[in-house]
Formats: C-alpha cells, structure tokens, sequence
C-alpha cells in the first residue's frame, strides 16, 4: 500500500514538474515574433503558404515545433524548413511545450472535420 502511494506520488510531482506554462509561452512566443509569419492572433498567416496555428492541439504543436528542430538529420521524424528549423533552435523541451500550450489555448479558426 505504501509502495503504491509513494509511485502515484513520485508520478504525480514528475507530471506537475514538466506541465506546460501557458504564460511563459506567451512570453516567448512575442519574443519569437511568430506573429511576423503566422499573423494576429497567429490565426491570420501573412501568405497562405504558412498555417494558422491558433487553436490547434498542444501535442500536435510540440511535435512540429520538436520535428523542425529535429530538421533534415531524421529523415523519420524531422522537417526540412530553413526559417522555423532557425526560429526553434534555441528553444529548450519545456519552452517547446510551453510555447505549444499557449498557441493551442488561443482561439482559432481552424476547423477539423469530426
């Protein structure tokens, strides 16, 4: 029993220690100038060429910001994008997740088909 408190415990503080900062993503997304390309709101991209990202799922979101700092040295799991593989790149993990969480907590109009 108090083995099985302890690991709950210890799993628990681990999810709470690595939980994305919605705040500390916007910070970073202003300091970024994401809004340069992916326009107001980052709902309003500056060329249809590049996506609106407001809205759209946290994981699906740290997964492409991760695959471009990945970029063409894993053919498996990386994006070839010179501009977003150079933004990216002096990002930490958690600023990845933090970044993700804020630009999916804001409203977009991206709509998936149910």
């Amino acid at each position: 029993m108090k083995f099985a408190f302890i690991t709950t415990l210890v799993f628990c503080c681990v999810g709470l220690a690595n939980a994305a900062d919605i705040q500390k993503g916007q910070a970073l997304v202003e300091k970024g100038a994401c809004t340069s390309c992916h326009g107001v709101g980052l709902n309003a991209p500056i060329l249809p060429v590049y996506p609106r990202l407001a809205g759209q799922p946290a994981d699906y979101l740290y997964y492409a910001l991760h695959a471009y700092q990945v970029g063409g040295s894993n053919a498996k799991y990386g994006r070839n994008n010179a501009i977003m593989a150079g933004q990216v790149q002096p990002y930490s993990d958690q600023d990845l997740k933090d970044i993700a969480a804020y630009v999916s907590s804001l409203p977009g109009t991206l709509v998936i088909k149910k």
